[in-house]
């Protein structure tokens, strides 16, 4: 490896997926106890969590803080090591500045050291696929400086495309206003959702019902993807399996060749979302 490749739980990657990449922590609170996620999608109950979001548990998130990446870091700065974090969007978290401060602190204090943040301007498998790409490029040994140029150019075309099943958890983090989740859920009208070119979620159409905005986060796919040497595509879900099956199955008449990947979606940007997301990851040409 010729650096090493940082990102956090976010990132929502099995475990088996994450050779080449130390995946840090993200803590929350449930109904006011505290909870640490290390990162394994695997062994994250999904079902009791979004169970419990369903009956009114009140999930609280934060940033990722600068003393965490101090902690992390340094061990490796501090012998002229050169390092990547992929990071969750400035434009939903305050995550990516918080990075910045410490990676600019270790580069002064350890001027041997080049530590990049990438800004995702995603969040889930947004930042996976960005992490596996990070990965690999250090096993081809090319320079972190040379990476952290590739992977910047990258993230436009990290796609990302869901929608949600119940507009008030959208709601209750500013996403939408009171009036549309109101009026969207008398009329069962499912927003189509996207992580912009700035970082931020924001709706590029609508579907009425369920199965039919399945099929127009499949159809973004048929629109956006392009081929490339990594075939996979990313799904994760709300603890709604069959919907995902679903997707799967229509991302596969798109492509038969695609490698589709599905887990549960992780808790942190989960409570945003609740349960019944459904999202779609990929390469794409553009966002």
């Amino acid at each position: 490896m010729s650096f090493l490749v940082f990102a956090d739980g976010c990132a929502n990657l099995p475990q088996s997926l994450t050779d080449g990449i130390t995946i840090l922590p993200c803590e929350y609170l449930i109904n006011g106890e505290s909870k640490v996620y290390s990162g394994d999608i695997e062994s994250f109950d999904a079902h009791s969590y979004y169970e419990g979001l369903k009956k009114g548990d009140k999930v609280q998130t934060s940033l990722l803080n600068t003393q965490l990446f101090l902690t992390h870091f340094t061990p490796y700065a501090s012998k002229g090591e050169d390092i990547v974090y992929i990071a969750m969007s400035s434009g939903i978290s305050g995550t990516y500045n918080a990075a910045r401060v410490a990676a600019d602190e270790l580069m002064e204090e350890y001027p041997d050291s080049f530590i990049h943040i990438v800004d995702s301007h995603g969040c889930g498998f947004g930042n996976g696929i960005l992490a596996l790409k990070a990965a690999k490029l250090s096993r081809s040994g090319i320079s972190c400086k040379e990476a952290a140029r590739i992977l910047d150019e990258a993230v436009p075309h990290a796609c990302q495309y869901f929608t949600v099943d119940d507009l008030n958890f959208l709601k209750n983090t500013g996403r939408v206003s009171g009036v549309t989740a109101q009026i969207g859920t008398i009329l069962n009208i499912k927003p189509i959702l996207y992580g912009d070119s700035t970082g931020h979620i924001v709706s590029c159409s609508k579907a009425r019902g369920r199965k039919n905005a399945i099929t127009a986060v499949a159809r973004k796919y048929a629109e956006k993807r392009m081929d490339t040497e990594d075939n996979r595509v990313f799904i994760s879900h709300g603890d709604c399996i069959e919907d995902a099956q679903i997707l799967s199955e229509l991302v596969s008449e798109i492509n038969p060749d695609a490698e589709i990947v599905i887990t549960q979606h992780e808790p942190f940007s989960g409570a945003h979302v609740g349960p019944g997301m459904l999202g779609l990851f990929f390469w794409g040409k553009e966002r």
